[in-house]
């Protein structure tokens, strides 16, 4: 799973890599090195002006955007915004055929920029026997940003005007596939990310072969990734920095 991740990019490195046609300066956020669920995300994604999910904008031309989004999806048909806790991650395997996630998967896709993500590993204190979790930073080892393979939706917040700005609620999930390189050694899963040749196509409103689709997510991107021992100070999402992010001895 992907439980955890760093986000540091500046909206205006972000806009230059992903080819952004439009962000908005109020949306901004400050680089956070302890992402957590339901944390105000970056969100790369594709729509026509005033799409709230239930149509294309009425057939205005799709842009490119960089979004501010909440971690954890919440589908458009849930009673509660609550159940978006419990939905930070989409199983690759699935993701096509999940109630929460099918129309998303359909309609609804977008890259989440990150500079790496936490895993943690179970290991065992040879002299007291007891077990800790030591966390790990994984990240790319050319330092480039990994754009993770997200889903996004939309969730009409009750008893607000149609044209009021807090009508409605932006979440995500992320893809998360079976752990390779250095990240699987720490643990069996990890959040998928696509190679700059696949984003097109996966941010493609109009793209709705399940068939194309999955086979954009049959192998993460290619890169070797490093996988290196932090402070157990990441577990607290109350701290934030770039310390939390430096190799200590495990």
């Amino acid at each position: 799973m992907c439980g955890r991740y760093a986000s540091t990019r500046s909206p205006q490195e972000l806009t230059r890599l992903f080819h952004v046609a439009e962000w908005r300066p109020d949306e901004a956020l400050a680089a956070n090195w302890n992402v957590a669920p339901t944390d105000d995300v970056y969100a790369v994604l594709e729509r026509a002006p005033r799409d709230k999910g239930d149509g294309d904008g009425d057939g205005a031309a799709v842009r490119r955007e960089l979004c501010r989004l909440r971690w954890g999806l919440v589908p458009s048909w849930a009673k509660d915004p609550k159940i978006g806790s419990r939905m930070i991650n989409a199983r690759v395997e699935t993701v096509h055929e999940k109630p929460a996630y099918r129309r998303a998967f359909a309609r609804h896709r977008c890259l989440l920029p990150a500079d790496g993500f936490y895993e943690w590993e179970q290991l065992k204190d040879r002299a007291t026997g007891r077990t800790r979790k030591q966390p790990y930073f994984i990240h790319p080892a050319d330092g480039q940003v990994m754009a993770l393979a997200g889903l996004y939706e939309y969730w009409r917040v009750p008893e607000t005007k149609a044209d009021d700005p807090e009508a409605w609620l932006m979440t995500c999930t992320i893809i998360t596939t079976e752990a390779t390189d250095a990240a699987g050694r720490v643990h069996p899963r990890m959040p998928l990310a696509l190679t700059p040749d696949h984003y097109d196509a996966w941010l493609d409103p109009h793209q709705d072969d399940p068939d194309d689709l999955r086979a954009l997510l049959t192998q993460p991107a290619d890169g070797h990734l490093n996988a290196r021992p932090v402070s157990t100070a990441v577990n607290s999402t109350a701290n934030n920095g770039p310390e939390l992010v430096e190799e200590v001895s495990p």
